[in-house]
């Protein structure tokens, strides 16, 4: 049975679709391509992150297209636990080009045809 979670009154939104971060605590980077404004995996996933570190899940989470050192991934992330991080320039991942036109130095640009 999947856990009711009320959306809280004004989910804001601190990243944008196009926007490169990275993780406060573990060494990735990510271009943000959705965005949900409350917590919306499973329980399963939620329950698997260690408690001390374990995000709430009244806030927005975001889906990357994410890379370490070693390889490249989809990470779903908590807004608590990203920062900013264009300054370090553009994303290395086979997914990006699907979704976005190219990086303008600052973020990634929306294919015309998502912007919908």
């Amino acid at each position: 049975m999947m856990e009711q979670i009320t959306p809280p009154e004004i989910a804001e939104a601190a990243f944008s679709i196009g926007d490169v971060v990275r993780h406060r605590i573990f060494d990735f980077r990510g271009v943000v391509f959705d965005i949900d404004p409350v917590f919306a995996n499973s329980e399963e996933w939620y329950q698997s992150i260690p408690e001390p570190v374990r995000p709430a899940k009244d806030q927005p989470f975001y889906h990357l297209f994410a890379e370490n050192a070693e390889s490249s991934y989809i990470a779903y992330v908590s807004q608590q636990n990203l920062l900013p991080d264009h300054q370090q320039g553009p994303i290395d991942h086979p997914g990006i080009n699907a979704v976005f036109e190219g990086w303008n130095g600052d973020q990634y640009q929306l294919k015309r045809l998502m912007r919908q």
